[in-house]
């Protein structure tokens, strides 16, 4: 019988071999008792297939092909202009979320929608004039203003800024507040060190005296 067996597995071995690239599995000797498991002579993978392709092909089905990729954005429509940052008040915040000043408010940077070149500036400051609009909590000092965007200008150190219209203020603490939106709202548009803000010809500091 031992004769008979070895016989059978050389011959099942030739024609494993023969048929190697199709796939077969010996038979392998046990012992009483033993639990090893038979090996498999798999083919090889081909380059850029898959095991799930091979699994596939070998149950008589083809692999779908992969979904499609989301589209990458198109650079050549244009770039999305950056956005600004307008600054508004928390108001009694004591500096927690912001910059500490005026009657114990913060000032704080929001982004807003902007735009290119010189249209920063003009986006920047024209987020606080005139149209109520306010990020969540916090205030604008200048929602209840009428004052339009005359022009603006920056030399690489100090820029300028000129505002036509009505100011209007809520209460002495408006004063810092309106102050403190406007000049930092204009020097982080450009990247200035100082701001000069006119208001009807006027300077904001001289405008804000008579208030």
């Amino acid at each position: 019988m031992g004769g008979y067996r070895r016989g059978t597995l050389a011959v099942s071995a030739a024609v494993c071999l023969a048929l190697l690239p199709a796939g077969c599995t010996l038979p392998v000797p046990q012992s009483e008792g033993s639990s090893a498991a038979p090996l498999a002579l798999l083919p090889a993978t081909m380059p850029g297939d898959s095991p799930l392709a091979e699994a596939g092909r070998a149950g008589g089905k083809t692999e779908d092909p992969p979904a499609a990729a989301s589209p990458v954005p198109d650079s050549s429509a244009g770039p999305t202009a950056p956005p600004v940052t307008a600054y508004f008040v928390l108001v009694g915040d004591g500096g927690r979320n912001g910059v500490r000043f005026g009657c114990n408010d913060s000032l704080v940077g929001y982004p807003w929608p902007g735009g290119t070149g010189d249209a920063r500036l003009r986006a920047a400051v024209g987020a606080l004039l005139g149209d109520g609009r306010q990020p969540g909590s916090a205030y604008n000092a200048l929602g209840a203003s009428r004052l339009k965007f005359l022009s603006g200008s920056f030399d690489g150190t100090t820029v300028t800024v000129y505002l036509s219209g009505t100011l209007n203020q809520g209460g002495s603490c408006d004063l810092p507040r309106i102050e403190a939106q406007l000049t930092q709202t204009a020097l982080e548009a450009v990247g200035a060190i100082r701001a000069d803000i006119y208001i009807n010809g006027e300077s904001l500091a001289d405008y804000l005296k008579l208030k």
